[in-house]
């Protein structure tokens, strides 16, 4: 581990010149004196670095010099791939993987593009997470990777929307939506629950997924929580699901090292596992017409459906509303999803919706009298 941060430090004095030994600290995530040590280990191994006292004084290493130790580890490369994603490669472990690949390659390049290299660096930055929420806690991404580049068996429990559980998994691989970590995976016990859950989980799951969630809670596509490869797609078993880390309450490596299925395309898997989410989700269709501004928020309300609804939708009336169909998940969630819309929507139909909706419109009434 040394011999890597000494690596690190060289690199960092060779790509950036002069640098103190705060910010040497700051950079390897060491304290100063660990910094002054390793400035002596390399003096000793016949790095020329020279120190420059006083105010803007520092470390350098003497002009001209240039290590050549730039060759890339297998787990260096590999990290480069998620080098825009700084706070998930800092979850996975990869943080100082990633730091000492970055310098390498900096250290590699000719100057002008060198500094081509931290200046886009310091001009773009990628934030995953989704606004106004705190990140999951996963404690045990690690422990996932793992399993997912070892092949190896993971043994779980977990939290689910009706409890706990425990399984065997075959992590096939991670996935990261909206700022949340999920893991594919196959699970090695036979597939024994009842297809199907009550419609509180479902709403709820549901509900999760619409915040930007997605796939909640290890079930299949027929349970409408979970990635679901099917027998259709590139011969994987139906007992492939989805399980966001978050919820794991442990996980343990086992010693069993299982095989990838042939053809599998984690890309490809997930974005017909969200396809399936959404259609599964949002199966009813609502009959709403909508203000001017109601048009403006419908998006930002609906997202992907409510775009599509706003596509097909037919010229305004004489007001300047306009009626488009709208596909919305089972009536409650639909009930509180188009009261987000306040006055500048009406439900027209079915039937159904529109009488729960005036249901609710009076419940509210009667929470808030006039002169109240």
């Amino acid at each position: 581990m040394r011999a890597d941060r000494l690596l690190s430090l060289l690199l960092l004095l060779q790509n950036r010149g002069r640098m103190t030994a705060p910010e040497l600290a700051a950079e390897l995530d060491v304290s100063v004196r660990t910094v002054y040590r390793d400035i002596e280990a390399l003096s000793g191994a016949g790095v020329p670095v020279h120190a420059d006292r006083g105010p803007a004084g520092g470390f350098r290493l003497l002009a001209g010099y240039r290590t050549r130790l730039t060759g890339l580890t297998g787990s260096e490369a590999g990290s480069l791939f998620l080098s825009g994603l700084p706070g998930p490669v800092r979850e996975l472990g990869l943080g100082a993987v990633l730091a000492t690949a970055q310098l390498k390659v900096r250290a590699a390049l000719p100057a002008a593009l060198a500094e081509h290299s931290r200046l886009v660096q310091d001009r773009f930055h990628l934030d995953a997470p989704a606004w106004f929420r705190d990140p999951d806690p996963v404690p045990f991404l690690p422990t996932v990777a793992r399993s997912v580049w070892e092949q190896r068996e993971l043994r779980v429990r977990y939290r689910r929307w009706r409890g706990e559980a425990r399984r065997t998994l075959r992590p096939l691989g991670i996935v990261l939506k909206g700022g949340i970590w999920y893991t594919v995976a196959v699970t090695a016990e036979p597939d024994t629950e009842p297809v199907g859950e009550p419609d509180g989980e479902r709403v709820a799951a549901g509900r999760e997924a619409a915040a930007g969630a997605g796939p909640a809670d290890g079930g299949s596509p027929a349970r409408g929580t979970a990635d679901g490869g099917t027998a259709d797609e590139g011969g994987l078993p139906g007992n492939v699901r989805t399980y966001r880390i978050s919820r794991l309450l442990e996980a343990a490596l086992g010693d069993e090292v299982f095989e990838r299925p042939a053809g599998f395309d984690l890309a490809a898997s997930w974005e017909a596992s969200a396809r399936r989410l959404e259609e599964l989700l949002r199966r009813y269709t609502a009959l709403v017409r909508l203000s001017p501004a109601g048009l403006r928020l419908l998006p930002a309300k609906f997202g992907a459906s409510g775009e599509r609804a706003l596509e097909r939708a037919g010229p305004p009336d004489a007001d300047g509303w306009v009626e488009v169909e709208l596909a919305v998940e089972s009536q409650p969630v639909a009930v509180s999803d188009l009261l987000g819309l306040g006055a500048e929507a009406e439900v027209v139909g079915p039937p159904a919706l529109r009488a729960a909706m005036v249901d609710a419109v009076r419940a509210l009434s009667a929470r808030y009298p006039s002169g109240a």
